[in-house]
């Protein structure tokens, strides 16, 4: 492992001010993926600014009726809070289902935003990648890529992005908030991670330096009606082959709202608005939500050994809906 200079941060305009204009400097939080990038040699920060003790760590009620999420609030805490499972359940499992025990008493939500692809080809230095490093290709393409994209991805690269909680914040509209150098700033969820395009290595939208301080979930009354369902290749600690995030308002059988966002299909979080617009309006029958997961997945290029994902995201969304729209009848 490269040395490293570390700090820890006074205060957040400390922490920014530690990595302004550096950019072989991080941000160290939980440091569940992070450090685990640079045992490999992926990431090789000349300066840690560590940001654990920072006074971001509070859940609390926002002034337009909804909630604030600090950026180090950890996992555990966040999918236990009250308010989280009753009124934001779909985030909640998403959380529960997105690691270990111990990796969600250490892992911070800020951070959690900010994990790396765990494409193969990625965390092997020994491989190309154009997410590491522009321009030497994508290996993955004619290579391993069982779990790889089936939405949105390029000639560049195919990997998907891993976050669990990404997939419901993103259905929920939520919002992340940060702070610069130069001032505070926010970015919705759904905007946060850019198309994957030719430039693979520029993930977010996030400015240079900037620390997210924390996410806002907006009051958003189908949530309370929702669901995360995860498909794994084993039933312990994995990553998602697929998954969906799903909250649904039916009323006299027609669906009134609705959000849907998948995992580990695409770059980042996908948002199935096309998905959401055969939804509404519809009755709330289970050839209502097929046709709703074949309009969305019309787009999916699937490359030729994880074809699967189409039909397995298919079946996992109609279940998904079925399942909320039962429980709303009970």
């Amino acid at each position: 492992m490269k040395e490293f200079d570390y700090r820890r941060a006074p205060d957040v305009m400390g922490a920014v001010t530690l990595l302004d204009n550096d950019p072989d400097a991080r941000y160290l939080a939980g440091g569940t993926n992070l450090v685990d990038l640079m045992k490999s040699g992926v990431e090789r920060p000349a300066r840690l600014v560590d940001v654990r003790e920072l006074p971001l760590d509070r859940i609390e009620p926002s002034p337009d009726g909804g909630l604030h999420v600090g950026a180090t609030v950890s996992n555990s805490d966040l999918a236990a809070h009250p308010e989280v499972r009753s009124r934001y359940p779909m985030l909640a499992q998403a959380v529960l289902a997105g690691a270990s025990g111990q990796l969600r008493n250490m892992a911070t939500v800020g951070g959690n935003l900010l994990q790396r692809t765990r494409c193969a080809y990625f965390t092997d230095t020994t491989k190309p990648c154009n997410k590491r490093d522009p321009g030497s290709g994508c290996p993955a393409l004619s290579g391993e890529h069982h779990n790889h994209a089936i939405l949105g991805a390029s000639e560049s690269c195919v990997a998907v992005h891993p976050s669990d909680m990404a997939v419901a914040l993103t259905a929920l509209d939520a919002v992340v908030h940060y702070e610069t150098a130069h001032g505070q700033g926010e970015v919705r969820l759904d905007q946060l991670y850019l198309p994957v395009a030719d430039t693979p290595h520029r993930e977010t939208a996030l400015p240079a330096g900037a620390l997210i301080t924390g996410i806002s979930l907006p009051p958003v009354s189908v949530a309370a009606h929702s669901r995360y369902r995860k498909v794994r290749e084993r039933a312990s600690y994995a990553f998602a082959i697929g998954s969906v995030a799903a909250a649904l308002d039916v009323r006299d059988g027609v669906v009134r709202d609705a959000r849907l966002a998948f995992g580990a299909v695409a770059s980042r979080p996908w948002r199935a608005r096309t998905a959401e617009r055969a939804l509404i309006g519809a009755p709330a029958t289970a050839e209502t939500f097929a046709a709703s997961a074949e309009a969305e997945l019309a787009a999916a290029r699937p490359l030729p050994h994880n074809g699967y994902k189409v039909t397995l995201m298919h079946n996992l969304t109609v279940a998904v809906l079925s399942e909320l729209t039962e429980a709303v009848a009970r």
